[in-house]
C-alpha cells in the first residue's frame, strides 16, 4: 500500500469516481449531502481534460446524482449498477422484480425501531443505522432473511453504517466493465477512486485491466494506493487535470 496516488495525464485515463466519501464528505443522512460549486467545476474540468471519459459510480439513484451535479450530466452508474447511463445518454435499469414484498416487510420493521432510515431507491433498498449502531447485528440478520427468500435474485451488501439489498450480479465492478467497452472509456487506463467496501469490486476490475485503484480513508483494501480524505482526492484530481499528456505516468 502506497500513500498518495500516481501523477498522470487526465487525457489518458478513464475516470471512475465514487461519490459519497470520495468527492464529498459523508453526512448523517444522504439528504444532507450538498455538492459545492467548486466540486462541480472540478469534475467539469476533469471531463473536459479527459474528453468526456468521466463516470460517477454510486449507490445513489442516477436522478439524485444528476440533481446534485446540475448542470452537469455525466455518465453514471447508480444503485451499484442496477441502473446505468453511458456517454450516449441511454439509461439502462434493472427491473425490480420481487422488490415490493421486501419493501413492505422492511419498511414495517424499520418503522418499529427508532433511529433507522430506510432509503428506497427503486431497484435497491438501503437502511442506514448511523443513529442506532446498536441495531446493526439485528438489522443485518433480518435483511439477510429477506434476501434468502428471493432464491438468489437479490443479495445483501454492507457499507459504512448501512446495509443494502441489491440485485445479485450487479455491483460497481460490473458497471466499470460495461463502461470500458464503450467510447470514450475504451482503450484508456481505467482509474477507480472510492472509500467503501462497496468499491472493492471496482478496484478488482480496474486492477485486472492494468489500471489504478485508489482507496480513500482507512480500512482494508486491495487498492495499492491510498488518499487520506476528500480534500486529498480533490487536490489529486486538480493536479492530474493540470498535467500535460507527455508527463510520465506511474502504474
Amino acid at each position: 500500500m502506497r500513500t498518495g496516488a500516481p501523477a498522470m495525464s487526465a487525457a489518458r485515463a478513464a475516470w471512475f469516481l465514487d461519490f459519497d466519501g470520495t468527492l464529498v464528505e459523508l453526512a448523517e443522512t444522504p439528504d444532507q449531502v450538498r455538492v459545492e460549486a467548486e466540486v462541480v467545476n472540478m469534475v467539469r474540468e476533469l471531463e473536459r481534460a479527459s474528453r468526456g471519459a468521466v463516470a460517477l459510480i454510486s449507490g445513489r439513484r442516477v436522478e439524485d446524482i444528476d440533481r446534485l451535479f446540475e448542470p452537469l450530466r455525466l455518465p453514471v452508474a447508480g444503485q451499484h449498477g442496477a441502473e446505468r447511463r453511458g456517454a450516449s445518454g441511454r439509461l439502462y435499469r434493472y427491473p425490480a422484480r420481487g422488490m415490493a414484498a421486501m419493501r413492505g416487510l422492511l419498511r414495517a420493521w424499520v418503522e418499529s425501531r427508532p433511529g433507522l432510515l430506510l432509503e428506497d431507491k427503486g431497484s435497491t433498498l438501503a437502511v442506514h443505522f448511523r443513529r442506532s449502531p446498536e441495531l446493526a447485528e439485528e438489522l443485518g440478520a433480518f435483511m439477510q432473511q429477506l434476501v434468502e427468500r428471493t432464491h438468489g435474485r437479490y443479495c445483501l451488501q454492507g457499507g459504512k453504517m448501512v446495509f443494502e439489498i441489491r440485485p445479485s450480479g450487479m455491483d460497481k465492478g460490473s458497471s466499470v466493465l460495461e463502461f470500458v467497452r464503450e467510447p470514450p472509456f475504451a482503450g484508456r487506463i481505467p482509474v477507480f477512486v472510492g472509500d467503501d467496501i462497496t468499491d472493492e469490486s471496482a478496484f478488482a476490475v480496474v486492477l485486472s485491466l492494468g489500471g489504478i485503484a485508489v482507496k480513500v480513508g482507512d480500512g482494508n483494501t486491495i487498492a495499492p494506493w491510498r488518499l487520506q480524505g476528500v480534500a486529498d482526492v480533490h487536490a489529486w484530481i486538480r493536479r492530474n487535470v493540470a498535467a500535460k499528456p507527455r508527463d510520465k505516468e506511474a502504474r
